[in-house]
Formats: C-alpha cells, structure tokens, sequence
C-alpha cells in the first residue's frame, strides 16, 4: 500500500500531466510527430503577441492535438497550420523546411520566380499584392500594390498559406506561371493604376461584380535581384545637386548599401534628398533600424510593444552621416519596415514625406526554426512610430498627399513623376521659384 506521501505525489504528477496535455499514461515518449507538434506549440505559446491566443485556451489546443496519434509529417503540418490558424493572425505561419531555407534567402539573397511581395487578404483570404519587386516581371506585367491573386495556375489562393502560393510563383528561370488576377476599379483611385489588361471571364466569373476587372497573365520567371539601394547624383536644370536613392526592401545588405550609397553621394557634393521608399514591402526590422541611423542623430526610431504590454525602443546614435535636406517618397505598396524608417524621419523632423497613405502594417515577426528543418515565422511584437502612433491597418500619413500616375519603372523620378516633381519643389522652393520653368 502506498504511502499518503507518495499518493500525494502520484496525484501531483497525474495533474500535472493533464495540465501539460498528456494522458494519464503518457510517462511514455511523445512521437517525433508529436515533439515537431509540441515544439511549434511552444514557440508560440512562449512568443506570440497576444497572450490570450485570440480568447482561446491554449493549453487546451495542445491537449486535444497529443490526446492522438499523428500518422505522418503530412498531418502534423496540417494541425500546426491549423493551430495557427485559430489565432487569426496572417503573418504569423508555418514554413516547410523549402519554404523556411526560401524566406531565408529572400532576406539575404536573390530567388528565381516572378518578383511579388504578398500578404493576405483580411477579408476573404485572397493573395494580396503589396508591392512587385523593381524590374521584375511581375512588375513589367502590369501588377501593383492592392491588386489580388485569386488563383496560380488555375488554384485559388484562398485554399493556400502565403507560403504556398509564393512556392507556386517560384520556379526555374524561363519557366511561366499562369496569375489570374482581380482589381477593384475605385473611381477616387483609378488615376493611380496603369492600364488594365484585357479582362477575361472564365465559368466562375461568368457575371464579374460591378467594378472589379478580372484577367489572367502568364508570367516568366527570372532571377530576382535582391539588392537593396539604387542610387544616383543628378543635376536638375537650375537646381543644387542632389541625391536620389531609391530603397527596395531590407534585407542584410540594405545598411552597407545606404552608407556606401550615402558617402559617394556626399563625395559628389549632393546638397538633398530624395529617398523613395515607394513599393518598398519592408523586410529585416533591424535593417530598418541601421538605414535609419545613417540618416537621424538623435531622437527615438521606434517603441516596440511585446505581449505584455512592455515597451522597448530603438535609439538614433549620433552617426547620421549627412544633415541635408530630405523627402521621403511614399505610397500604398510602403509597408512594414519601410513604414518604421518614414515613421521615423517623419516624426523626428528629419524628413517630409510626399504621396500616398502607407500599407499599414505595424506588426513584427520573428523566425524560429523547428527540428525538421522547417520553421514558423511568429507575431511577437507590434511597433509603434515615435509619437506612439499604432500604425497597423492604418499606415502613416504623408505630409503632402499627391496621387500616383501610371508608370514604368524607368520612369520613376522623371519629369512624368509628380510625386518625385513636388518632392523636387519642397527641397528647393528657391530655386524653383527663381527657375519656374523647372518643376
């Protein structure tokens, strides 16, 4: 007969096993499936943002998964990708182990595919655009910042995670992937979008909804160049140099490329800026962070808030590496870490900012790796501007509105640019108040 001591400590044991989720028998090893399942359960039980796991018990989540076998890898993603689908969090997603080693080289690298940057849609679960990549063929194509994705290759994208849908858009350089592609036609907002291919109208698209144009468009993957900065002195007609830099997204190269890009500007004897920051999907936070350094010497980047509500911040350093006259250019497809550096030389008094109300989103995700070689991309913090403004879903607010034209690529910051035209009237106002044909 046991002892009263050791019943205690029995019953002790057997609730802490139900606590955890576990049979009363599981003193037994879980399975390889079960510890890759309890493993992504844990990230997120330790990181996630929201500690409430959107009002659900999270214990309970684990409990009811390891109550049963997983027979396969196949299941076990199934039911991770369906826990992190009951936080309703897009951004917050399992990795298979290609996908992982994909993202990871998209922030470090170059890819073959079609050039999107891509969220998901919060209404209906489409594939929406933030911004194609400069010179890719998704942007030579036609696509642009709020454009959705309704299916690759005749498969509809609100079936698939984000990471799905971006596998089926990568592929050998020459090969072609079918997009069908859906655009709201927004009379406030029409005169930002360039032609709209011809629309075509398949068995499921028989009666379009009044002004939404449908199309499809094959497009021919490439290698995607990942770097981060072009940058160029020019000398406009009866105006000081200046310097025009136009960031792509951060990646690990992006505060080596600014500096380098900064200090052969200041060589040249630029005497402003335009940064343009327009269809920049954002990328490393802590890339972010570095550009903004080169530009701010003193004065707060940006607060992070972690679930629990405590704040952190991010600091300018005394290393800006010019004190010249700066617009920022921005627009819809400005998102994420992009929206940090604008938000910051906005609010600091270091930049003023023309064009478009940006994407707005204001969370941050960190990559964790699991013991398969896959990994999930995690919501561990929101972000705040330096004024404290919560910018997700609500982007920040130029200084300056001014619409976007139709444009390609080549003719950014030309004379057909008016964005770039008014960001060249609020450096110089004297000088082109002296010059009026300029401008």
């Amino acid at each position: 007969m046991k002892t009263p001591v050791l019943k205690i400590l029995c019953l002790l044991g057997l609730q802490l096993g139900l606590l955890l989720g576990l049979q009363p028998d599981a003193a037994q090893a879980l399975t390889l499936e079960q510890r890759l399942f309890d493993q992504a359960w844990r990230v997120v039980s330790q990181a996630y943002v929201d500690d409430t796991f959107n009002d659900q018990n999270w214990w309970a989540v684990r409990q009811t998964v390891l109550s049963q076998p997983l027979a396969d890898r196949a299941q076990t993603y199934d039911v991770v990708r369906e826990m992190l689908d009951s936080l309703g969090d897009p951004f917050t997603r399992l990795l298979e182990p290609e996908e992982y080693r994909n993202l990871q080289m998209t922030t470090s690298g170059a890819l073959t595919g079609v050039g999107l940057q891509i969220a998901s849609d919060r209404t209906n679960g489409q594939v929406i655009v933030i911004a194609p990549i400069a010179g890719s063929p998704a942007e030579r194509a036609g696509l642009h910042p709020g454009d959705h994705i309704q299916a690759i290759d005749g498969q509809p994208t609100d079936d698939l995670s984000l990471d799905e849908a971006a596998s089926l858009m990568r592929g050998p350089q020459g090969t072609t992937v079918r997009l069908t592609v859906n655009r709201w036609i927004n009379p406030d907002f029409n005169a930002t979008l360039s032609p709209i291919p011809k629309p075509v109208t398949t068995s499921d698209q028989s009666s379009p909804q009044p002004n939404l144009e449908f199309w499809e468009v094959e497009v021919v993957r490439d290698l995607i160049s990942l770097n981060s900065v072009i940058s160029e002195l020019r000398q406009e007609p009866g105006l000081p140099p200046l310097g025009y830099i136009h960031l792509l997204q951060f990646n690990g190269n992006s505060r080596v490329e600014m500096e380098d890009a900064l200090l052969d500007l200041e060589s040249q004897g630029a005497e402003g800026y335009i940064l343009d920051l327009r269809n920049n999907p954002g990328g490393l936070l802590q890339a972010g962070i570095d550009v903004a350094r080169l530009w701010l010497d003193r004065g707060t980047i940006v607060y992070t808030v972690d679930r629990h509500g405590v704040q952190g911040s991010f600091q300018a350093n005394g290393f800006a590496l010019t004190e010249d006259p700066l617009v920022v250019l921005v627009n819809r497809g400005t998102a994420s870490a992009s929206e940090i550096l604008a938000g910051a030389l906005q609010e600091n008094d270091r930049a003023t900012l023309v064009g478009e109300t940006t994407f707005g989103k204001g969370l941050i995700q960190s990559l964790f790796q699991l013991l398969d070689g896959s990994g999930m991309a995690v919501t561990v913090a929101k972000y705040e501007t330096p004024l404290h403004h919560d910018i997700n879903k609500e982007g920040i607010h130029p200084n300056y509105e001014v619409p976007s034209v139709p444009l390609r690529s080549n003719q950014w910051g030309s004379d057909l640019d008016r964005q770039y035209q008014e960001a060249l009237t609020l450096l110089y106002p004297k000088s082109l108040a002296q010059n009026p044909g300029q401008g």
